[in-house]
């Protein structure tokens, strides 16, 4: 079963997800781009920022979610595309382009870096983020329950997210003939609220999981998962929790 994404969900947490992008954006050395196109760009609201910072560019948000393209539709001074960011081609090469907490969904996508940077305009910049957070409880818990054999049958072929370190990430890009800087981020993410970092994951990486699920067994993964996450993230005296997430960045310059 294909999952879907939930804008509403997935904006829960609108101010932290913005940091790292706003991180990114402030690498890039574009100053008058005429085209700039964000893939992945879910919902569109951190898009919107890359049509404030460059007025005078067309600004596209590419997304294979119907429900996401949808939502950024509704952002002004932007064009939203429903589109896969493995086999979209822009009419002539961009002068940004921009893949933020996307390239994770995508297996191999090591190998479509030098692809992407072909979609650059010579000059242009190239740059994107993934999270580098995979051995941490929240995924590490997941990965055991979903193996747990009353749920294991369901979940064979269900979508989970990877990335690579960053040193792997410099060297394709150099291989692919661009200038690169690579770096990485562990922010630590004070959540409240009840259950914040199910309510976190659940808009994000274990999406696909739960979905997966028949509905008495999605219940039940997920009061366990929950009850296991907050044994992993205990809650501080004033009842907040940390999260911590490390990111992986890199902003390559095409010659």
């Amino acid at each position: 079963m294909p999952h879907t994404w939930d804008p509403d969900t997935y904006l829960q947490f609108a101010d932290d997800r913005a940091r790292p992008f706003l991180d990114l954006l402030a690498r890039v050395g574009a100053s008058a781009p005429r085209t700039v196109a964000d893939l992945g760009a879910g919902p569109g609201t951190l898009t919107a920022l890359l049509a404030r910072r460059w007025p005078e560019a067309t600004v596209t948000a590419v997304d294979a979610s119907p429900e996401m393209v949808a939502r950024a539709r509704e952002v002004p001074g932007i064009d939203a595309l429903l589109a896969d960011l493995r086999t979209w081609e822009p009419p002539t090469p961009v002068d940004v382009l921009v893949t933020n907490a996307a390239l994770q969904w995508v297996p191999g996508h090591l190998d479509l870096l030098g692809p992407l940077l072909g979609r650059v305009a010579p000059g242009g910049w190239f740059a994107m983020q993934v999270p580098g957070n995979f051995a941490e409880p929240s995924h590490v818990l997941r990965t055991r329950l979903a193996a747990d054999p009353r749920f294991a049958p369901h979940l064979a072929d269900v979508a989970v997210p990877s990335s690579h370190d960053p040193a792997t990430y410099l060297e394709a890009l150099e291989a692919a003939g661009a200038e690169a800087d690579v770096w990485e981020t562990t922010y630590l993410h004070v959540l409240r609220g009840q259950d914040p970092v199910l309510r976190w994951v659940l808009g994000t990486g274990v999406r696909p999981t739960v979905q997966a699920l028949p509905d008495p067994l999605r219940a039940r993964f997920v009061d366990e998962y929950g009850e296991l996450l907050r044994e992993a993230y205990p809650p501080r005296a004033d009842g907040s929790v940390i999260l911590p997430f490390r990111r992986i960045f890199a902003v390559a310059r095409r010659p």
